[in-house]
């Protein structure tokens, strides 16, 4: 029998932790506006966030048969994480993880440095500690597993002994891709009905709207865990 010393609770960053991927989404869509004011650029970005955003910008041109100097890549870049780093902390987030009692790591498509910055100023940092595992720090980002799997390594849980709470299609399939449970969040500002079954269809056991469920969900799978 397993117990919580071997088992582990690892949450995506941006849509989970800080409600930041609208913040995100936004500045996307006013950049590629103003290069390519003729492009109906919002349908083709909403799908792709929750990748780095060098992957939104790559895939968003390729769809509008556009192309982006990688000068202009990266300083989009720069202006998505100023803004982003600022947003508010996800609604219950501190409550819910303050009443789960698992290791807690992060695990990121973005930068150390922006993750450090936002569970910094959030204060929601204090639940994580240096257990943070970001896009720098492997060889592929998110969808591929790299980020779950250096996560599980460096925790020394076993990947069937993780929890992970995504809420982008490419978050789901990296952990799912790790052999991780992964519950899907559709409660952050850029959520929509679509994500719903987006999710689920990668991978998502379970999807939910409210981080006040999060404790209740955790429990229920931490008994079933703890027994098998």
């Amino acid at each position: 029998m397993r117990t919580e010393a071997h088992l582990a609770l690892i949450c995506d960053c941006d849509g989970v932790l800080i409600d930041s991927e609208a913040v995100a989404a936004a500045v996307l869509v006013q950049e590629l506006e103003a290069r390519w004011p003729d492009a109906d650029v919002a349908p083709v970005v909403m799908p792709l966030l929750g990748l780095r955003t060098e992957r939104v910008l790559e895939g968003t041109a390729a769809a509008l048969g556009r192309t982006l100097a990688e000068a202009d890549v990266e300083a989009i870049r720069v202006e998505v994480e100023r803004a982003a780093v600022k947003a508010p902390m996800v609604d219950g987030i501190e409550a819910a993880l303050a009443a789960i009692p698992l290791t807690k790591a992060c695990a990121s498509n973005s930068f150390r440095a922006y993750v450090e910055a936002a569970l910094a100023r959030t204060g929601l940092v204090e639940f994580f500690g240096d257990r943070l595992f970001c896009a720098d720090s492997v060889a592929q980002p998110k969808p591929a597993p790299d980020v779950y799997l250096a996560a599980a390594r460096e925790l020394g849980v076993s990947t069937d002994g993780c929890l992970v709470i995504e809420d982008s299609v490419a978050g789901v399939t990296a952990a799912t891709a790790a052999g991780m449970t992964v519950y899907g969040f559709i409660g952050g500002g850029h959520a929509s009905e679509e994500q719903v079954g987006a999710l689920r269809r990668v991978g998502a056991q379970h999807v939910f709207d409210d981080m006040k469920q999060l404790p209740e969900l955790v429990a229920r799978w931490l008994q079933r865990t703890t027994v098998a």
